[in-house]
């Protein structure tokens, strides 16, 4: 690390806190299913979708995050950003 780089501190999440994540997470996933399922989509429920989704690659890529799934959980979110 050079000397003038400011790194954030780590925050410690409780295991609350972290299935709180996990369900954060599953209401995008709710929201996209349920848009994707609808016959046409509008410009906002496109924008929705790409949010959403967008949101999950964040969470994906918080190492915390993907400890906290199960096996199952990590393959359906990862299926949906892809």
């Amino acid at each position: 690390m050079e000397a003038n780089e400011v790194t954030a501190p780590e925050l410690e999440l409780t295991e609350g806190q972290k299935a709180k994540s996990v369900l954060a997470a599953y209401d995008s996933v709710t929201l996209i299913n349920e848009l994707k399922a609808k016959a046409e989509l509008s410009e906002e429920d496109t924008d929705a979708i790409t949010r959403n989704v967008e949101h999950l690659k964040i969470m994906l890529a918080k190492e915390w995050f993907v400890e906290t799934l199960n096996a199952a959980q990590k393959e359906e979110l990862e299926a949906i950003v892809k």
